[in-house]
Formats: C-alpha cells, structure tokens, sequence
C-alpha cells in the first residue's frame, strides 16, 4: 500500500478567498489534466463551484453544519451528517450554500476511462476484506479513529485523514479494540491507463 499522510498534502488557497483546497494526490502527478484526483476542501464562503468539465466528481462531508447543492439542472443536495455523499458532473454548474458556517469535504475526481465503483462510507466494526481485480486501484481514507490495513505479512496504520492507495487484495481493521468506531471511505477507481507508477510523487 502506497501511503499518503495527512501533514503531505499540497496546501493552496481559492484564488476567490471562499475556501482552502488540500490536495492529497493527482495521477498524473503535476499535471492540470490529470486521471484522478483526492483532496480535502475547507469551505469558507457560499458560492459557486469551479468548473470541472469532463470529470465526475463524489463529495463528502468531513466536517461543520452541512451545505446545500444547488445544481442548473434544477436537483437538489442535502449534505448534513458527515459522511453523506453525493456524486455529480463536474462540468453541471453548482451553487454550494453553508447550512450553518464553514465546511470540509473530501473530493474525489476521476475522468475517462476512469470509473469509480463503490463508493461508500463505512463504520469499521469488524475486518473488512478488500478484494481486488488486476488493473483496478484502491483508494482508503480514514474519516477519524485509526485503521490499520494487512496486505500479506506487511501491515500499515492510517490515522485521521491519512489516505492509502491499493493495488491488491487487503483486509482493513480498526486499529484497536477500543477504536471500533473508525470510519473510511473506500472507492474502487476502474483499470487505470497508462499504469500506476511504483511510488505515486506528490503533486
């Protein structure tokens, strides 16, 4: 598992001042037309989101009072609890407004061929197995408590916001007993082309 902690994220300020983006990982690195992209938004301001047309995009709330999407179609989100999701197009002008203050999200972007499966919130109460199809990539986020993930005889820890990247089958824990309320995001991202590097660099 390739893993990525949280104090490695890029940093970089809204050029309109209404938020803070934390960027975890884009493939291909360093890139603006990359395949896929994780990262974390901090939300300060209500207001309209970038435009990202030719991407489909899964929104999660980490954190604050919740936000309402308000898509040109005319549909409607509700995002209140965290871990509520929603998936949408990224090119679909979206209004987000604040429920009640500042926001965090998670943000996961992926364009053709790349298709993200499963998406999905978990409470880790029990080992979870991962399997896993050649070609296809794993993607782990600790929403809060501590996972830890055994591929084989190697087995890793992820903290709070930590995100590990997986290209085999895997079996996901808490932690510890005492942990038995951590909380993942897991997403399968479809076979990847070209292939994954070895050591996935830091945009």
């Amino acid at each position: 598992m390739r893993l990525i902690r949280r104090d490695a994220y890029t940093t970089t300020r809204w050029r309109n001042g209404g938020g803070v983006t934390h960027e975890a990982v884009r493939v291909p690195a360093a890139t603006d037309e990359y395949l896929w992209r994780l990262s974390i938004a901090e939300i300060a301001e209500s207001g309209p989101f970038s435009d990202f047309s030719g991407y489909r995009r899964h929104m999660l709330l980490l954190g604050g009072r919740g936000v309402e999407l308000r898509f040109a179609n005319g549909e409607r989100r509700l995002l209140r609890e965290v871990g509520d999701l929603v998936e949408f197009d990224g090119g679909l002008r979206t209004d987000c407004e604040l429920l009640a203050g500042p926001c965090t999200d998670l943000n996961l972007m992926t364009a053709p061929p790349i298709a993200a499966v499963g998406a999905r919130v978990l409470d880790v109460r029990e080992p979870l197995e991962l399997r896993h199809r050649a070609g296809d990539t794993s993607l782990i986020f600790c929403m809060h408590g501590a996972l830890q993930v055994r591929e084989g005889e190697l087995l890793q820890e992820l903290g709070p916001w930590d995100l590990g990247i997986l290209d085999r089958a895997a079996v996901v824990s808490a932690a510890t007993p005492r942990l038995r309320d951590s909380r993942a995001f897991i997403v399968t991202l479809g076979a990847i082309s070209p292939a994954l590097p070895t050591e996935i660099p830091h945009a």
